[in-house]
């Protein structure tokens, strides 16, 4: 499995209003790191739109190198080599005058599409708040702004510009995990051999662009609602419902909603470490499980690759499966939630 770094944008306009980002999503969430040791309290989080809990996460210190793949030596879709950021230098408050990073926005951004912001010169973001149709508050708090450009509240990457981000600042996604129980032929859940817990599946796609596999996720439109960005994603990436026939579309459509509408695990919210972050653009992402438990939701749909996937299926959950960004992050929180297989 190729465990290149390229990770082209979506072709469509994104990030806007998260109308739903104070109610749904809006309680504290720790951010967590790789590496860490967690124990978890769950909190119950009832509103109109769909069901959710997070999780109190209580983390140790991780020793995981910071910012890993924002800090990938080519940078992807480009012949761009970014300057090399060690470990002890890649916090801003880190002196470093010899920092000299390589500038670079690729060419499908300059060319001014849609979904990507004009030249920093050429017009006046407001950073840090809600401007006009574009969201570009950070779920890690105020980010500092330096020459009128937004510094990456993680650090140094070793470039600057936007590379292959539209927005400068925070770039908003969203991440929908869906996974159901290993079963065998009589229905009976399958326990791995070595932890004795039960083995997760989760829906998964091999990306056309880099051929990592991924969690089916995408950017927010603008005004769209975080939860059906979630199920919109899910839909197009995983069932392809765009080349559905009217006919079929209702049944799906049924289902996925039920899914959708159940009790869901707020997984993640916040930064992620992606090869495409530069110093002055990065991605962050709202990750949310979904559980089809009984079996009989989307587990019974034949799933079938759509927009950017190369191909679609049911894959284990397990540590030694390598996905794209922070995704194996995410599932490993999942499978702690669930008290299942890592």
């Amino acid at each position: 499995m190729s465990r290149g770094m390229v990770h082209f944008l979506r072709r469509r306009d994104w990030i806007g209003r998260i109308h739903l980002a104070l109610t749904l999503f809006g309680l504290p969430c720790t951010v967590c790191t790789p590496g860490v040791r967690t124990s978890q309290t769950i909190r119950p989080i009832s509103t109109s739109c769909c069901n959710l809990y997070t999780t109190s996460v209580k983390t140790m210190p991780s020793s995981a190198a910071p910012h890993v793949k924002s800090r990938c030596p080519g940078y992807p879709g480009s012949n761009i080599q970014r300057f090399l950021v060690p470990d002890d230098k890649v916090d801003w408050s880190q002196n470093w005058p010899q920092y000299n990073p390589v500038s670079y926005t690729h060419p499908s951004v300059v060319n001014k599409p849609a979904w990507a912001d004009p030249d920093i010169d050429s017009f006046s973001p407001k950073f840090n708040t809600v401007d006009g149709a574009v969201d570009r508050t950070s779920f890690d708090g105020s980010y500092k702004i330096e020459e009128g450009k937004p510094l990456n509240p993680h650090g140094r990457t070793g470039v600057t510009g936007r590379g292959l981000l539209g927005r400068w600042g925070p770039n908003h996604a969203a991440d929908p995990i869906v996974t159901r129980w290993k079963l065998d032929a009589k229905g009976e859940k399958i326990f791995h051999s070595v932890s004795k817990l039960p083995i997760l599946q989760f829906v998964s796609i091999k990306r056309k662009d880099c051929g990592e596999w991924a969690i089916p996720g995408g950017m927010v439109d603008p005004g769209e609602q975080v939860s059906l960005t979630l199920q919109r994603e899910f839909s197009e990436e995983a069932l392809n419902t765009l080349a559905i026939p009217p006919s079929e579309i209702e049944k799906i459509s049924e289902r996925i909603n039920d899914l959708f509408k159940s009790t869901g695990f707020q997984v993640y919210k916040g930064y992620v470490d992606d090869p495409r972050n530069t110093d002055n653009a990065w991605m962050e992402t709202i990750a949310v499980n979904f559980h089809d438990d009984s079996g009989n939701s989307v587990s019974e749909l034949p799933l079938q690759a759509g927009d950017d996937a190369g191909q679609v299926q049911w894959v284990d959950v397990d540590s030694s499966f390598l996905l794209y960004a922070s995704h194996s992050h995410f599932l490993e929180l999942v499978s702690k939630e669930r008290k299942a297989h890592w």
